[in-house]
Protein backbone atom coordinates (compact mmCIF):
# COMPACT_ATOMS: atom_id res chain seq x y z
CA UNK A 1 0.00 0.00 0.00
CA UNK A 2 1.27 3.51 -1.13
CA UNK A 3 -0.19 6.52 0.04
CA UNK A 4 1.00 9.22 -2.36
CA UNK A 5 1.04 12.73 -1.45
CA UNK A 6 -1.61 14.93 -2.68
CA UNK A 7 -0.98 18.73 -4.48
CA UNK A 8 -3.02 21.36 -2.98
CA UNK A 9 -4.36 24.40 -4.91
CA UNK A 10 -1.76 27.17 -5.19
CA UNK A 11 0.71 24.40 -6.43
CA UNK A 12 1.60 25.41 -9.91
CA UNK A 13 1.55 21.33 -11.09
CA UNK A 14 -2.05 21.51 -10.85
CA UNK A 15 -2.39 23.81 -13.69
CA UNK A 16 -0.90 22.31 -16.40
CA UNK A 17 -2.71 20.31 -19.39
CA UNK A 18 -2.04 16.57 -19.33
CA UNK A 19 -0.59 14.63 -22.06
CA UNK A 20 -2.42 11.68 -23.45
CA UNK A 21 -1.43 8.30 -21.93
CA UNK A 22 0.71 6.44 -25.08
CA UNK A 23 1.63 3.31 -23.26
CA UNK A 24 -1.25 0.87 -21.61
CA UNK A 25 -0.83 -2.37 -19.32
CA UNK A 26 2.55 -1.38 -18.27
CA UNK A 27 3.76 -2.35 -14.88
CA UNK A 28 4.45 1.56 -14.12
CA UNK A 29 0.93 2.23 -14.99
CA UNK A 30 -0.56 -0.29 -12.80
CA UNK A 31 1.53 0.60 -10.09
CA UNK A 32 0.45 4.02 -10.20
CA UNK A 33 -2.97 3.26 -10.63
CA UNK A 34 -3.07 1.09 -7.47
CA UNK A 35 -0.89 3.72 -5.76
CA UNK A 36 -4.00 6.07 -6.70
CA UNK A 37 -6.72 3.61 -5.78
CA UNK A 38 -4.65 3.89 -1.74
CA UNK A 39 -4.50 7.33 -1.65
CA UNK A 40 -8.13 7.84 -2.50
CA UNK A 41 -9.04 5.19 -0.09
CA UNK A 42 -7.31 6.45 2.75
CA UNK A 43 -8.87 9.80 2.43
CA UNK A 44 -12.44 8.85 1.57
CA UNK A 45 -12.20 10.33 -1.89
CA UNK A 46 -14.18 9.63 -4.99
CA UNK A 47 -11.83 10.21 -7.20
CA UNK A 48 -8.71 11.11 -8.02
CA UNK A 49 -6.97 12.18 -11.13
CA UNK A 50 -3.21 11.63 -11.57
CA UNK A 51 -1.96 15.48 -11.56
CA UNK A 52 -3.32 15.61 -8.36
CA UNK A 53 -0.27 13.29 -7.13
CA UNK A 54 1.82 15.31 -9.63
CA UNK A 55 2.09 12.57 -12.20
CA UNK A 56 1.21 14.58 -15.94
CA UNK A 57 -1.05 11.84 -17.51
CA UNK A 58 -4.71 12.27 -18.18
CA UNK A 59 -5.69 9.38 -16.10
CA UNK A 60 -8.27 9.68 -13.37
CA UNK A 61 -9.89 6.65 -11.31
CA UNK A 62 -13.17 6.97 -9.63
CA UNK A 63 -15.88 5.23 -7.81
CA UNK A 64 -17.44 4.54 -4.91
CA UNK A 65 -17.96 0.89 -3.56
CA UNK A 66 -19.47 1.93 -0.30
CA UNK A 67 -21.51 4.62 1.08
CA UNK A 68 -18.64 7.62 1.38
CA UNK A 69 -18.37 9.77 4.96
CA UNK A 70 -17.40 12.74 2.36
CA UNK A 71 -20.54 12.32 0.28
CA UNK A 72 -23.15 10.33 2.54
CA UNK A 73 -26.40 11.02 0.14
CA UNK A 74 -24.98 10.49 -3.04
CA UNK A 75 -25.25 7.07 -5.09
CA UNK A 76 -22.79 4.80 -5.80
CA UNK A 77 -20.15 4.93 -8.66
CA UNK A 78 -18.88 2.33 -10.15
CA UNK A 79 -14.86 1.47 -9.53
CA UNK A 80 -13.22 2.73 -12.65
CA UNK A 81 -9.89 3.78 -14.63
CA UNK A 82 -10.03 6.01 -17.15
CA UNK A 83 -7.65 7.25 -19.57
CA UNK A 84 -7.29 9.69 -21.98
CA UNK A 85 -10.75 10.43 -21.83
CA UNK A 86 -13.56 12.50 -23.71
CA UNK A 87 -16.70 13.94 -22.41
CA UNK A 88 -19.31 15.16 -24.71
CA UNK A 89 -22.29 17.12 -22.81
CA UNK A 90 -25.58 15.21 -24.03
CA UNK A 91 -28.19 18.32 -24.08
CA UNK A 92 -28.21 21.26 -22.23
CA UNK A 93 -29.06 20.80 -18.96
CA UNK A 94 -27.21 21.87 -16.23
CA UNK A 95 -27.25 21.87 -12.58
CA UNK A 96 -25.10 22.99 -9.31
CA UNK A 97 -24.55 21.29 -6.58
CA UNK A 98 -21.82 21.43 -3.61
CA UNK A 99 -18.68 19.97 -4.68
CA UNK A 100 -15.06 19.20 -2.66
CA UNK A 101 -11.64 18.21 -3.81
CA UNK A 102 -8.36 16.78 -2.10
CA UNK A 103 -6.40 19.33 -3.35
CA UNK A 104 -8.90 22.03 -1.95
CA UNK A 105 -8.66 20.84 1.73
CA UNK A 106 -11.27 22.09 4.50
CA UNK A 107 -13.51 23.88 1.45
CA UNK A 108 -16.65 22.97 -0.48
CA UNK A 109 -18.43 25.23 -3.15
CA UNK A 110 -21.65 25.09 -5.35
CA UNK A 111 -20.66 23.83 -8.81
CA UNK A 112 -22.66 23.86 -12.23
CA UNK A 113 -21.91 20.96 -14.21
CA UNK A 114 -23.93 19.25 -17.24
CA UNK A 115 -26.87 17.06 -16.27
CA UNK A 116 -26.34 14.47 -18.69
CA UNK A 117 -22.55 13.52 -20.50
CA UNK A 118 -21.54 10.48 -22.43
CA UNK A 119 -17.64 9.79 -21.61
CA UNK A 120 -15.28 7.70 -23.81
CA UNK A 121 -11.63 6.70 -23.03
CA UNK A 122 -9.81 3.74 -22.48
CA UNK A 123 -9.27 1.56 -19.01
CA UNK A 124 -5.67 0.53 -17.98
CA UNK A 125 -5.61 -2.52 -20.32
CA UNK A 126 -5.95 -0.40 -23.70
CA UNK A 127 -9.87 -1.24 -23.68
CA UNK A 128 -12.24 1.24 -24.83
CA UNK A 129 -14.72 2.76 -22.41
CA UNK A 130 -17.83 4.51 -23.87
CA UNK A 131 -20.95 5.33 -20.99
CA UNK A 132 -23.48 7.63 -20.95
CA UNK A 133 -24.45 8.91 -16.94
CA UNK A 134 -25.86 11.41 -15.32
CA UNK A 135 -26.18 12.76 -11.85
CA UNK A 136 -23.43 12.52 -9.35
CA UNK A 137 -21.40 9.85 -11.45
CA UNK A 138 -21.57 12.70 -14.45
CA UNK A 139 -20.54 15.07 -11.90
CA UNK A 140 -17.54 12.89 -10.61
CA UNK A 141 -16.26 12.41 -14.30
CA UNK A 142 -16.76 15.87 -15.17
CA UNK A 143 -14.74 17.47 -11.83
CA UNK A 144 -11.70 14.72 -12.33
CA UNK A 145 -11.21 15.40 -16.05
CA UNK A 146 -10.57 18.95 -15.47
CA UNK A 147 -7.76 18.11 -13.44
CA UNK A 148 -6.59 17.30 -16.68
CA UNK A 149 -6.90 20.74 -18.19
CA UNK A 150 -5.27 22.69 -15.22
CA UNK A 151 -8.75 23.49 -13.86
CA UNK A 152 -9.75 23.25 -9.91
CA UNK A 153 -13.78 23.16 -9.02
CA UNK A 154 -13.47 26.74 -7.67
CA UNK A 155 -12.43 27.96 -11.47
CA UNK A 156 -16.10 27.48 -12.56
CA UNK A 157 -18.18 28.72 -9.38
CA UNK A 158 -20.34 31.56 -10.38
CA UNK A 159 -21.65 32.79 -7.22
CA UNK A 160 -18.73 32.71 -4.57
CA UNK A 161 -21.54 33.87 -1.56
CA UNK A 162 -22.35 29.61 -1.86
CA UNK A 163 -18.36 28.77 -0.81
CA UNK A 164 -16.67 28.39 1.93
CA UNK A 165 -15.20 25.91 4.52
CA UNK A 166 -17.13 22.53 4.93
CA UNK A 167 -17.58 22.27 8.69
CA UNK A 168 -19.07 25.99 8.77
CA UNK A 169 -21.64 24.54 5.95
CA UNK A 170 -22.21 21.34 6.57
CA UNK A 171 -21.99 20.67 10.34
CA UNK A 172 -21.51 17.52 11.33
CA UNK A 173 -20.66 16.22 8.22
CA UNK A 174 -17.77 14.06 8.43
CA UNK A 175 -15.44 15.70 5.44
CA UNK A 176 -12.47 14.72 6.67
CA UNK A 177 -9.54 17.47 5.13
CA UNK A 178 -12.09 18.06 2.24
Amino acid sequence: MTIREILKMGDERLLRVAPAVTEFDTDALHQLISDMFDTMRAVSGAGLAAPQIGVDLQLVIFGTDEVNPRYPDAPLVPRTVLLNPVITPIGTGEEEDWEGCLSVPGLRGMVPRHTHIRYTGFDQYGDVIDRTVEGFHARVVQHECDHLIGKLYPMRIRDFTQFGYTSVLFPGLDAGDD
